[in-house]
């Protein structure tokens, strides 16, 4: 009996055990990698987490996820400078499959610190890798994790998400015709709300507000995916404001606003000469963009 209560009482500990790990989203043993989780989501100890992320990726310890994890937390601790170093350090350490989702880390830490030129530049090598067809290692789709929940990703809708993002790179610079180009672009991909408002805002700083008008009455009359969002919606709803009032804010002094960058039509014809001997493997929105550039020109 007392040999049966003995196992009992493990059972019951591992399950207690198994419970807290799934509770507090820590990955079980006692490793390098799996103390520095539970320092960072248990004991909520950032600093000392940084540390053991470091002991675990010198040790070879899950060194992906070790790489990633601590590159997270020292941009929540303002350390997004040295996030971005110990990345580009330690990143050939990292598996091949980790590379992409490394890629989207260094985004955010040069959008963090307001390294847009480095932030372009990478965005323009991942639509590169999708247009060779080397993203997503390969597949048509990838497996992406939000809050907990694991969904799939297609190549269209990661093309979208990437021009996006560059699109609003672009209009950190002011270069609201790159922009628009942009946001063009991933519209007709796989179009939505957001981007929508982005569109739109780039058509009234250049005071063409004809042309924002149906970008953004799009969103109100749920014509487009996110439309429901209330915070899409709002936003849609202040941009139509302030067209309406045609705010002078709209009207910049800066000749860089009105005029056709020749600076970003000249990059966009060299990536066309770059991808040109990869043209069967081509996305629609490369033929589209180099059109849509031709008309801008004229």
């Amino acid at each position: 009996m007392e040999g049966g209560g003995n196992n009992l009482k493990m059972k019951q500990e591992k399950i207690r055990e198994g419970s807290f790990h799934v509770i507090h989203k820590v990955p079980s043993g006692d490793s390098p990698y799996v103390r520095a989780k539970h320092v960072q989501l248990v004991e909520k100890d950032p600093e000392a987490a940084i540390v053991l992320f470091w002991k675990a990726i010198n040790a070879g310890d899950r060194v992906d996820s070790a790489l990633k994890d601590m590159a997270v937390v020292m941009k929540q601790q303002d350390r997004t400078e040295e996030a971005i170093e110990a990345v580009k350090s330690f990143r050939d350490r990292c598996s091949k499959q980790a590379q992409e989702s490394l890629d989207n880390v260094l985004i955010d830490l040069y959008k963090k610190c307001g390294k847009v030129d480095e932030q372009i530049a990478l965005l323009k090598q991942k639509l590169r890798m999708i247009y060779q067809g080397e993203a997503f290692n390969g597949k048509a789709t990838k497996t992406a994790r939000s809050h907990g929940k694991k969904f799939q990703v297609s190549i269209k809708q990661e093309t979208s998400r990437i021009l996006g993002n560059l699109g609003w790179a672009y209009m950190q610079q002011t270069n609201y015709i790159a922009a628009e180009v942009v946001y063009r672009k991933a519209q007709i991909i796989d179009p939505d709300a957001n981007k929508a408002c982005n569109l739109g805002l780039c058509l009234m700083k250049q005071a063409r507000y004809d042309e924002a008008r149906p970008v953004l009455e799009d969103i109100l009359q749920r014509r487009l995916a996110g439309s429901d969002d209330c915070k899409s919606r709002n936003r849609a709803e202040e941009l139509l404001h302030e067209l309406e009032s045609q705010h002078p804010s709209f009207f910049s002094s800066s000749s860089s606003v009105f005029n056709i960058e020749e600076v970003f039509i000249e990059e966009l014809d060299q990536l066309m000469k770059e991808w040109a001997r990869y043209r069967s493997k081509r996305l629609p929105i490369f033929e589209e963009i180099s059109q849509f550039r031709d008309q801008m020109a004229c």
